[in-house]
C-alpha cells in the first residue's frame, strides 16, 4: 500500500524503520540486513530522503529528522497505513477463527516497551493465520510479535498473576474484540 504512494517498497520500508524509530540511527548495512534489502536499493532510498530532508546522516550512519517541517504529518500517515493494513488483517482473523480477544499494542500504539503487538484468545486456524501475518508483516515492513492463547491459558495466567499477561494488559492498547469479561462472570 505505502509503495504506492512512496514510489517503492524500498522507501516505504525505510520509512516505517526509521519514522517508528526516530531516536536510532542506522548504518547503511544494518538496515539493509533488518530490512532485507540490497545495500545499493537502500542506499538510493536513503539519499533520495536526506535530499528531500526528512532523514539526516553522517559517517554513513542515516537518522530520522524530527524537525522537518512535515515530520509529523508523514508519521500520521504511516500509522494509518498501519492501521489500515491491521483492518485487512483483522478481517481476515474472524474468517479463520473463533475470536474471544483482540487486542493490538506495541507498534500499533507505540508503545516500544511491549514484548507483543497483537493478543488473540480464540481458536485459530494455523496455517491461514500464518498467511495472514505475513501479509500483515509485508503490508507493514516489519516483524510483528503476536501472542495466542485459549481462554482456559488466558484465565490461568490472569488467575496466577502472570507477569507477561498483565504488562500486556495494562499497557498502551487496543482492545477490537473482548468476550471474555461475560464469559468469566
Amino acid at each position: 500500500m505505502l509503495s504506492s504512494l512512496f514510489g517503492s517498497e524500498s522507501k516505504a520500508k525505510i520509512l516505517n524503520l526509521l519514522v517508528f524509530d526516530p531516536e536510532k540511527k542506522y548504518k547503511l548495512r544494518e538496515l539493509s540486513k533488518e530490512l532485507g534489502l540490497s545495500a545499493a536499493s537502500a542506499r538510493k532510498e536513503l539519499s533520495a530522503l536526506t535530499e528531500f530532508g526528512l532523514l539526516k546522516n553522517e559517517d554513513d550512519a542515516w537518522w530520522v529528522n524530527k524537525n522537518f517541517i512535515i515530520f509529523s504529518e508523514i508519521k500520521a500517515l504511516l500509522m494509518k497505513a498501519q492501521i489500515l493494513s491491521s483492518q485487512k488483517f483483522i478481517d481476515g482473523l474472524k474468517k479463520i477463527s473463533d475470536l474471544k480477544y483482540l487486542a493490538l499494542s506495541g507498534v500499533f500504539t507505540s508503545d516500544e516497551e511491549a514484548k507483543t503487538d497483537i493478543i488473540i484468545v480464540g481458536k485459530i486456524k494455523r496455517k491461514p493465520f500464518l498467511n495472514l501475518i505475513n501479509v500483515l508483516q509485508g503490508d507493514l515492513g516489519r516483524e510483528i510479535n503476536y501472542t495466542i492463547m485459549d481462554e482456559a491459558e488466558f484465565f490461568y495466567r490472569q488467575e496466577v498473576m502472570d507477569i507477561f499477561l498483565y504488562n500486556a494488559l495494562s499497557g498502551k492498547n487496543i482492545v477490537l474484540i473482548d468476550n471474555l469479561t461475560a464469559l468469566k462472570k
